[in-house]
């Protein structure tokens, strides 16, 4: 029995071997490399002379620059990622119908998932631009001056509607494939019982797609944390710094982290630990409420 345990351990270790080595190369590598550089200042030659320490995190943590951008980055997630759950598993909805024609639908509704975030940004700086924008000349002349990109106060949402079109995609498919795994035989007892079609919505599809719903929400709000190419290409985290968000403080141009290896470590590190923090917090408060039936 226990020279079985063993030839079945090795097995496990063979077959694993692989994974564990590509993680460790691609992953735990460069984050413990991070974490050490993270605890450097650096000079634009690339020599890192100056060993701040812990205390460095603790000072870019505080800083007024970091948590200015932590606050950007927590109005941007709470604007894309809400929306983005909400108008996904709506044309999830629209689309999960057995009619003549529905696959062009599902096409549609898919197709910004094989669209860069590059591209996506591109096409919403033209339709947004105050001079040549077609959608700032059908929202009136109240967004031709400054533009919606150049406002304070309308930037911000003006970039979060280009990530939610650009993760609708996605989003569409994770739900309906999650939706298309419900039995119908439940919506047919559902019927019988006398379920109207928003009761059987919120009492069999709602529980019974929950985790694919907290999959979707953990997935979105790392990608808001992680946004960059989008403010990077729209407004270079202005006006004012509306919109800089944390990786944009980490490698964008013209920041005081821009020149400092260390710096951009630093805070890349921190939002490492942020990120993990959160999905900690969502997956223990939407755990409870989430069915994994059968």
């Amino acid at each position: 029995m226990r020279q079985r345990r063993w030839r079945d351990s090795g097995l496990a270790v063979l077959m694993l071997g692989p994974s564990i080595v590509i993680l460790g190369w691609f992953v735990v590598y460069p984050l413990v490399k991070a974490m050490i550089l993270g605890t450097q200042r650096c000079s634009p030659s690339g020599s890192c002379p100056v060993h701040g320490g812990l205390q460095q995190y603790v000072d870019a943590f505080t800083s007024t620059q970091f948590q200015d951008a932590l606050i950007v980055t927590i109005k941007y997630a709470l604007i894309t990622v809400p929306i983005g759950v909400v108008l996904g598993l709506a044309l999830a909805v629209l689309a999960d119908k057995y009619i003549r024609g529905i696959g062009i639908f599902r096409t549609i509704f898919s197709s910004t998932v094989a669209t860069s975030v590059a591209v996506s940004s591109v096409m919403w700086f033209f339709l947004l631009n105050p001079n040549v924008g077609v959608l700032a000349d059908l929202l009136g002349g109240v967004f031709k001056t400054p533009g919606l990109l150049q406002g304070k106060g309308t930037a911000l949402w003006a970039v979060s509607a280009s990530s939610i079109w650009a993760n609708l995609g996605f989003t569409f498919i994770v739900i309906t494939a999650g939706l298309q795994s419900v039995p119908k035989d439940l919506y047919e007892s559902a019927y019988v019982d006398g379920a109207n079609g928003l009761g059987r919505f919120t009492n069999v599809t709602l529980p019974l797609i929950s985790p694919v719903l907290l999959f979707v929400t953990v997935v979105l709000t790392a990608r808001a944390f992680e946004s960059f190419a989008e403010v990077d290409l729209l407004t270079q985290g202005g006006p004012k710094g509306s919109t800089t968000t944390l990786t944009y403080l980490a490698y964008g141009r013209g920041l005081p982290t821009s020149s400092d290896d260390g710096l951009r470590a630093t805070v890349s590190v921190l939002v490492f630990f942020v990120l993990l923090i959160l999905a900690l917090v969502q997956f223990r408060g939407l755990e409870k409420r989430v069915h994994y039936g059968n």
